[in-house]
């Protein structure tokens, strides 16, 4: 895509949707690598930190209800413009206010981050019409940078301020987990141009209730919610999962980070294969097959081996998550319907995705190992499979524009 063959505006809309999008993961990433030292800080077990790390996706899913009712009093670009700076906030104080209110800024992180995650699929659908595909995929290579530094560099970040604090009283994870407000400052600041004479979306409040009784529309939430499952639980427990395996902190934490950053590869590929093929079926399967090879090369494979997993894992989930966005655009003929159904399926989808991480926790605690966490991601990976079979199909929901 060129930019020179955008007006202006669409350039600034385009840096400032992708400033947005690097904000989507690092509330979450960022948590995983300093598990262990917030685990040992405030004497959380495995159950307590699957929770911790379930928190953020289940409030995914329980404020994507939220965003339609925003655009409708606000506005898209104002209720955007609400969560970063909301957001900002919850990533300023989770850290200092306790044990209560390090679960409970996480949770509304989350569910800032789920509210941005439900309108961005319909302005790149209004404003980028003709270049969905192409959008989806920058949108997605953003978002994984944003995972990607967030994964990479909290832990060395931790470490960095453990040399500088020489108070007791201040733990280092608490600045590393803080750090991450400024994305979202700067994020804020560049979306400033996109208020100007915007106003509240007059919609019915209930468009979006036809999507509820259409099969497609499920299957493509149900694709959503479960390839999104194994994201979360790499997202939350890959390091921790590899320093067992007997990688230091640091290593682990690169892992994660190289894996997200080598989905930038299939973020952009999968949607560009799947948007030229008669339905997306077969990209949707190759890309969730490498992801449950990855997942399983990572659990039981040696150690020694453990990059060429952390490669094939990647490569999976970028493609898994972009194709995962480029169908709420595709099976939808409109931007309204395109906004419901991105509602509707990262609703039901993040909240079935919560359970991944915090049954991983449980799963952990009971075994005394990460073994049994192989059945788990097969199972999920499968159901995915299945639902992708139906949502890859050449077809589309029924239209809210109008019915209701």
């Amino acid at each position: 895509m060129s930019t020179s063959a955008m007006p202006r505006r669409g350039v600034l809309t385009l840096v400032a949707l992708l400033l947005v999008a690097l904000n989507l993961r690092p509330a979450l990433t960022s948590v995983a690598p300093v598990l262990g030292s917030i685990g040992e800080a405030l004497a959380l077990s495995s159950s307590w930190q699957g929770i911790l790390t379930t928190l953020p996706v289940l409030f995914l899913g329980i404020a994507a209800p939220l965003a339609p009712r925003m655009v409708r009093r606000i506005g898209p670009e104002r209720s955007v413009f609400a969560a970063l700076l909301v957001l900002a906030v919850a990533l300023l104080v989770r850290p200092y206010i306790g044990t209560a209110g390090l679960f409970l800024g996480t949770a509304v992180a989350g569910g800032c981050i789920g509210v941005v995650g439900v309108l961005l699929p319909g302005i790149v659908k209004r404003d980028f019409p003709r270049r969905v595909s192409i959008m989806t995929g920058l949108y997605t290579v953003a978002l994984n940078l944003g995972a990607s530094a967030a994964a990479g560099t909290t832990e060395p970040l931790r470490q960095a301020l453990g040399g500088l604090w020489q108070d007791a009283a201040q733990s280092p994870w608490q600045g590393a987990l803080a750090f991450w407000l400024l994305p979202a400052v700067i994020a804020a600041l560049f979306w400033l141009p996109q208020l100007k004479g915007t106003k509240p979306t007059r919609v019915p409040a209930r468009r979006g209730a036809r999507l509820r009784h259409d099969s497609l529309a499920w299957q493509v939430s149900l694709f959503m919610g479960l390839q999104s499952s194994l994201a979360y639980i790499v997202f939350g427990w890959l390091p921790t999962i590899l320093q067992d395996r007997g990688l230091a902190a640091v290593t682990a934490g690169l892992a994660l980070s190289v894996s997200i950053l080598l989905q930038v590869t299939t973020a952009i590929l999968a949607p560009w294969i799947g948007s030229r093929m008669r339905d997306q079926r077969a990209v949707l399967i190759g890309v969730m097959t490498l992801t449950l090879t990855g997942l399983l090369g990572c659990l039981y494979a040696p150690i020694e081996i453990i990059w060429l997993w952390i490669v094939v894992l990647g490569l999976g989930q970028g493609g898994t998550f972009s194709m995962a966005l480029t169908l709420l655009a595709l099976r939808a003929p409109d931007a309204t319907t395109a906004a419901s159904l991105s509602a509707m399926a990262q609703g039901i989808g993040y909240t079935l995705a919560a359970m991944g991480p915090l049954l991983v926790g449980v799963l952990h605690d009971w075994s005394g190992g990460w073994n049994v966490v192989g059945f788990l991601v097969s199972a999920i990976a499968l159901g995915a499979l299945a639902m992708a079979l139906g949502a890859g199909r050449d077809r589309q929901v029924a239209s809210t524009q109008g019915t209701e």
